[in-house]
This record gives C-alpha cells, sequence and structure tokens, in this order.
C-alpha cells in the first residue's frame, strides 16, 4: 500500500499518514472511499490538493516529487549541458555530466588515491581494493563486482545477441562492441597515438600500444613474477597456474583458458574456415594461420634466431627452435617423466600410454597419434608428393626424405661419428655405420 502524507498543523503529529488499497484509479473520488484514517474536517481539503497534482492516475501530496514524472510524458529534458547540447531529465545527472567538461573528480579512493567523478564509480573501484562481488551468476556461480558486467555475462549462457550490425547483420552481446564491429565497415580509426602516428579503432587498443613506447608493463603475476602489458594477458597466464579453462565447448565438452581458443574450437565442428588465401583460395579457421600461410607464398621469414641466424615463418617457430640451443624442454609427461620441448610432443606422447589414435584414415581406417602422422600415411592412397626439391625436379612424400635429399646438393652432413669423424646427411645412414665401431664410443 502506498502512503499519502498530508501536513496539518493542527494535529498532534504534525502530519497524517494514510494508506490507500488501491495504488491509482481514474476516478480520484473512488480513492476516498478506501483511505483509512482520514479525519472528515480535512477530507475536503486533502481531496482538492491532491486532484490538483494528478498525473495519469499518480498521486502525490508534493509537487516536486511530480515534476520528472510529467517530463516522462512530455518527453522534454529540462537540464542542458551548455557544452555540448546534451540533455538530462534531472538536475543531478547534469551535474555529473558536466564533470566530463571540467575534469573534476571529487571523489577520491582512500586506498590508492585515485579520483572519480562519480561516486558510483568509486564504489564499483573500492571493490578492486576489497576483492568484494556482490553480483553471482544462478548457472555458473561466477561473481562480479559491477552489476552491468553480470548482465553481459549472463547472455553467455542465453545466447541472447541484442545488438546487430545493420550492415552485415553480425550480432553482439554488448552495445560497445557493435560499435567497434561497425568501424571495421566505415574503416574509421579515431584513436591516434602521438608518438608514431599510428590510429586504433578502440581506445583500449591505443592505450595498450603507448606502452610499446613507455615499456610499462603494470600487471604483475603473483605466482611468478611475470608481467603484462595488459590485465587481461595477465588473467590469461594466470590460468597456466590454476589449471583453470572456463570456457567450454557445448559440443564436445572441451574446456578453453581463453575465450577466442573456444571460437576457434567451435569451428571443428562447424567447418568454417572464413579467412580465405587470395594467392590460392585455401582457407583457414582463423586470421594468425592465414597470415603465417601467406609466408610460404612470399617466402617471408621474419624471426631470426640470434644464435645461429636461421630464419622462421612463425614466432613460435623460432621459439620452439632456441631450445635447440639452450636444451629447454618444459613440458614433461606425468606418466613417465620424459620431457619435451614442445607441447604438442607431450600430447602426442601421452597418446602412447593412454592408447588414444583420434586420427583416422578415411581409405583404410588405419588410426594415429597425430594429424601429421596421418597426413603421411594417407600419400599411401594419394600417391601424391608434394615436396618438392628446391635444386631439381624431384618430389618427395615426406618432408624428412626432402630435408635428407637437399644434403646431397648442399653437401651438409650433420651427424659426425665420434670415433672416425666421418660425417653423414642422414640419421639412418649414420647409425648403420656406428655399428662398425662396436664397444670403441666414448
Amino acid at each position: 500500500m502506498e502512503p499519502f502524507i498530508f501536513e496539518d498543523g493542527g494535529h498532534s503529529g504534525g502530519e497524517i499518514i494514510l494508506q490507500c488499497r488501491e495504488k491509482t484509479s481514474p476516478n480520484i473520488g473512488q480513492q476516498w472511499h478506501h483511505a483509512v484514517g482520514l479525519p472528515e474536517n480535512h477530507q475536503s481539503q486533502m481531496k482538492e490538493k491532491l486532484h490538483k497534482y494528478t498525473r495519469c492516475g499518480k498521486i502525490s501530496s508534493c509537487r516536486m516529487s511530480l515534476i520528472p514524472h510529467e517530463r516522462s510524458h512530455a518527453g522534454g529534458k529540462a537540464y542542458i549541458c551548455s557544452e555540448c547540447g546534451k540533455s538530462f531529465g534531472w538536475r543531478t545527472n547534469l551535474v555529473k555530466h558536466k564533470r566530463i567538461h571540467t575534469g573534476e573528480k571529487p571523489y577520491k579512493c582512500s586506498s590508492c588515491g585515485k579520483n572519480f567523478n562519480a561516486k558510483s564509480t568509486l564504489i564499483k573501484h573500492e571493490r578492486s581494493h576489497t576483492g568484494e562481488k556482490p553480483f553471482e551468476c544462478t548457472v555458473c556461480g561466477k561473481a562480479f563486482g559491477e552489476k552491468g558486467i553480470l548482465v553481459k555475462h549472463l547472455r553467455i549462457h542465453t545466447g541472447e545477441k541484442p545488438h546487430k550490425c545493420s550492415v552485415c547483420g553480425k550480432s553482439f552481446i554488448e552495445r560497445g562492441a557493435l560499435i567497434k564491429h561497425e568501424r571495421t565497415h566505415t574503416g574509421e580509426k579515431p584513436y591516434e597515438c602521438s608518438d608514431c602516428g599510428k590510429t586504433f579503432r578502440i581506445s583500449c587498443h591505443l592505450k595498450l600500444h603507448k606502452r610499446t613506447h613507455t615499456g610499462e608493463k603494470p600487471h604483475r603475476c603473483l605466482d611468478c613474477g611475470r608481467s603484462f602489458s595488459e590485465r587481461a594477458s595477465l588473467v590469461k597466464h594466470e590460468r597456466t597456474h590454476t589449471g583453470e579453462k572456463p570456457y567450454e565447448c557445448f559440443e564436445c565438452g572441451k574446456s578453453f583458458r581463453i575465450s577466442f581458443q573456444l571460437v576457434i574450437h567451435k569451428r571443428t565442428h562447424t567447418g568454417e574456415k572464413p579467412h580465405e588465401c587470395s594467392d590460392c583460395g585455401n582457407s583457414f579457421r582463423e586470421i594468425a594461420s592465414l597470415i603465417k600461410h601467406k609466408r610460404t607464398h612470399t617466402g617471408e621469414k621474419p624471426y631470426e634466431c640470434s644464435e645461429c641466424g636461421k630464419s622462421f615463418r612463425t614466432s613460435f617457430q623460432l621459439k620452439t627452435h632456441r631450445r635447440t640451443h639452450t636444451g629447454e624442454k618444459p613440458y614433461q609427461c606425468l606418466d613417465c617423466g620424459q620431457n619435451f620441448s614442445q607441447r604438442s610432443r607431450l600430447v602426442i606422447h601421452e597418446r602412447t600410454h593412454t592408447g588414444e589414435r583420434p586420427y583416422s584414415c578415411s581409405e583404410c581406417g588405419k588410426s594415429f597419434v597425430s594429424s601429421s602422422h596421418l597426413r603421411k600415411h594417407s600419400v599411401v592412397h594419394t600417391g601424391e608428393k608434394p615436396h618438392r626439391c628446391s635444386y631439381c625436379e624431384k618430389s618427395f612424400s615426406k618432408k624428412s626424405n626432402l630435408v635428407v635429399h637437399e644434403r646431397i646438393h648442399t653437401g651438409e652432413k650433420p651427424y659426425e661419428c665420434s670415433v672416425c669423424k666421418k660425417r653423414f646427411c642422414s640419421s639412418s645412414v649414420f647409425h648403420r655405420h656406428m655399428k662398425i665401431h662396436p664397444g670403441e664410443q666414448s
């Protein structure tokens, strides 16, 4: 029930509180039949006063409380910013808005001294110190410091994408994501770096880019001390310590540390390969794979080893190669303790323990522990020899056979006998040779 307050100097309490059993009524007179506790000598005065300020059945004894409500019917916003012309229904909202122009930030965090232009923003910020996350997802239990972030998060579960691009029809969870996306159509890049002139579609991209000039890495891992220029990179990195994989594929149940990895993975189910090579028509699930592939056409190898000068098409290939110099093998099998220089080799090795052979030949049904083993096997059926010698016309079904063959042209013999110092171009020939020195090896 809704209270009505009527000031009366002659009443001992100074006010009479009325409770109406009906919240609104088309006929103001009907409401007085339901009112309780109203003295008869005040009925006509009170009725007249309330009737005077009633709109759409809403009742109030205070004229001021009806002003914002009346504006909602008129569509008017009486408070206009003299700087930019933006209008507001409430004066307090205009005052807050003006701080954007003046730069005023009257609300200071007592923990770190950072200032804010709105009290609500300060409250949200303070939760970064206290760790308070009062808004919890009822589906997965994940908690958030802001209600708005929870609302956006819930759309991950519901699949709701209310913001649609008018150009291509793509939909987004957030309005901000749509605005950023629309710039891919317009080409607009409104954020410019004052150091190098590079422009960006998104303000946060500019902020992160500036750290390439300053070298700033403000986000530090508490477990290993490693620092990152982006908060998101730190969050992803921390999952290597915790093992957390919050992004799960609804098709197969596989989980991922990063949402983008899930997006790419889903394409293995849909078969989608949206990134096409303009040179050969080959398509890829992710843009990074297309960029790497294009280097097979251009011959570009931008990543050079500082130890031996060898160049590579991808940074990952260089990183893996460097371990041949350092001897680093960071990936260990939990079953037998064997170490590997590459994560992919550990995964393949672990299948020797589990017996898993996920790659099956469509021709003969034979299964393999890795996709590369399946590709090598497939040439048995196709007769394909995709690896061609750059010195002569000879082709090979296996990359390893091509490497050994090309050493005939280059004269390279990387395998040396420790007993007689004789050198060989392939490991198989080298091992056969070593059998003639039984017991002589140091």
